[in-house]
């Protein structure tokens, strides 16, 4: 770390007492990963650190979320938020502290569970800048909210929390902040004011056929051929329906059907994820899906109309834009401005959006690399850095802990009296 402001030094003073400390929370964190609205040991361990270092802490909003609030004197409502959720994937980084640990699905299924998107970095970063800014209440003043979320992975953690009454148990804030480890250079930070993130929506296309011996196709209506039709045929929405632009994205990441290579199965079920910038294109895209899995299914002669499901949906994560640079220039002042910078919308997808736009405040969400790079920026390396939800997704302990928390001591002392 550079030298930064005053207040913000004399906060992060005490970091490195307590870094060690850090570490090992965050090695049981990731040892110990918890699926979507499954985080309870995860929300003990918060809840527990929470009220040791002096907050008031409430349980359970929207499920598994937990809530710390620290007054100290007058002055702006600041909340800082971390995700907790981890995802269905098997651990392939090889470290010693790698999960094992085995999660159940909503629908029952026996899954491998991995912290594969960095929550539990995020989770042990606000829980030691949370400690750090209780430490040093000398040198700001206003509230703290420390909201520590359930479910992020599956785009609803955030509304289940407002709708469980979120703020009228905590106070509501005068800004959100935020932030998420990405591949990256480990010691870096990058934001983006205005649109951040793109809006996501994810659908479960049920397509019907008629059954059958494999010998005698033209007795059956074949989901698989109408299936594989629709997949290729949902390309041409970003190729030639969607302005060259307007970014957007279809991706067809599960396609089921049938059991053995002699029947022709009844069914065939696919799973579409989408992403884009601007509402007006994700509506589009929606229904452009729904109109080529309904043509298809016509073509093919299937004995009734495709069933279409909403699995999950993200909103548009934006940035206030002169929030983002003032927060910037904080982030710049304690990591060093060569170690920050301002980047453009990723297609990646987040919720911590409603946080902010369900009260009409502004929201600053920042990335930090967590990766050690060949050459520094990666202009040597022939190897792309793992990406999140990649089996082999393993942010450096630190600096990325430093950064972390460092970068959110940094926001919020700008942000507070």
């Amino acid at each position: 770390m550079t030298t930064e402001p005053d207040s913000v030094s004399q906060v992060l003073a005490a970091f490195e007492a307590g870094a060690a400390d850090l570490e090992r929370l965050y090695r049981h964190l990731h040892s110990h990963p918890e699926l979507s609205y499954e985080e309870y040991e995860t929300a003990a361990i918060v809840a527990e650190r929470l009220a040791d270092a002096g907050y008031e802490v409430t349980e359970g909003i929207g499920g598994t979320g937990v809530v710390g609030v620290l007054t100290n004197g007058d002055g702006p409502v600041v909340l800082l938020r971390a995700d907790m959720d981890a995802l269905p994937v098997r651990e392939d980084t090889g470290l010693d502290y790698a999960s094992t640990a085995i999660g159940t699905t909503p629908d029952g299924a026996q899954v491998p569970v991995m912290h594969a998107c960095g929550h539990d970095m995020h989770v042990t970063c606000l829980l030691g800048a949370a400690d750090l800014l209780a430490r040093g209440r000398g040198h700001w003043s206003g509230t703290l909210v420390a909201l520590f979320q359930p479910a992020e992975e599956v785009g609803s953690g955030a509304r289940a929390m407002l709708e469980d009454g979120l703020y009228e148990k905590v106070p509501a804030p005068d800004v959100v902040l935020g932030q998420h480890v990405m591949p990256g250079p480990a010691g870096t930070a990058f934001l983006s004011p205005g649109t951040a993130m793109a809006a996501a929506q994810s659908l479960q296309v049920r397509m019907f056929g008629h059954g059958g011996h494999g010998s005698m196709p033209d007795q059956c209506v074949d989901p698989v051929v109408m299936g594989a039709a629709t997949v290729m045929r949902l390309q041409t929405l970003v190729s030639r329906e969607i302005s060259p632009t307007s970014p957007a994205v279809v991706t067809v990441g599960s396609f089921q059907a049938g059991t053995k290579e002699n029947v022709i199965p009844e069914e065939a079920v696919l799973k579409v994820n989408t992403r884009s910038f601007e509402t007006h294109v994700a509506e589009q895209l929606v229904e452009g899906i729904t109109r080529i899995a309904d043509a298809e299914s016509v073509a093919s002669r299937a004995p009734r109309p495709p069933e279409i499901t909403e699995l999950n949906s993200f909103p548009l994560t934006v940035n206030d834009v002169s929030g983002s640079r003032r927060t910037l220039a904080a982030l710049g002042a304690v990591l060093g401005t060569d170690k920050v910078f301002e980047i453009g919308p990723v297609s990646g997808s987040e919720d911590v959006g409603d946080l902010a736009t369900e009260i009409g405040v502004p929201l600053v969400y920042w990335f930090i690399g967590g990766f050690e790079v060949p050459g520094g920026d990666g202009a040597d390396s022939q190897q792309p850095l793992p990406s999140n939800h990649s089996p082999k997704f393993a942010p450096v302990i630190r600096p990325t802990l430093d950064t972390g928390v460092a970068a959110l001591v940094a926001a919020a002392v700008e942000w507070l009296d």
